[in-house]
């Protein structure tokens, strides 16, 4: 049994998040000590490592319950849980496209700027006026 510090520095989720994921039903709520303190079990523990690397990843909470519950029917095609990681995967790369665009954008702004007084500053009047932009980001 593992105390939520325990579970805590085990996996690297701070405890308000693992109160949090509890609430959002992503870990059991745990068993209770005689001095009311939460007791959790080893799949929980392993179940928190799997939330908080899914985390990692950028799945959302929804995202991560899906995968949870498909967890609990081992016997089943991976094909749902396949279409998951493919979507984020799709959304993470739009997102790098965007990033990316940003990144351009931003590097134009500043390779326009010189020693000017503010007043003059290329980043505070492209800032101001979107139409400066080369792009919509």
């Amino acid at each position: 049994m593992y105390s939520i510090g325990d579970l805590s520095r085990r996996t690297g989720v701070k405890i308000p998040t693992i109160r949090y994921y509890e609430q959002m039903g992503l870990i059991a709520a745990p068993e209770r000590s005689e001095g009311n303190q939460r007791r959790y079990e080893k799949r929980e523990l392993e179940r928190l490592a799997f939330v908080r690397h899914a985390r990692d990843l950028g799945l959302s909470i929804e995202s991560i319950r899906d995968l949870l519950a498909l967890s609990q029917h081992p016997e089943r095609p991976c094909g749902e849980a396949d279409r998951i990681a493919r979507e984020h995967l799709i959304t993470v790369r739009e997102k790098i496209a965007q990033l990316q665009k940003l990144e351009r954008e931003l590097e134009r702004i500043v390779a326009c700027n010189g020693d000017h007084t503010i007043g003059d500053c290329y980043v505070i009047r492209a800032l101001a006026d979107h139409s400066m932009c080369d792009s919509d980001h």
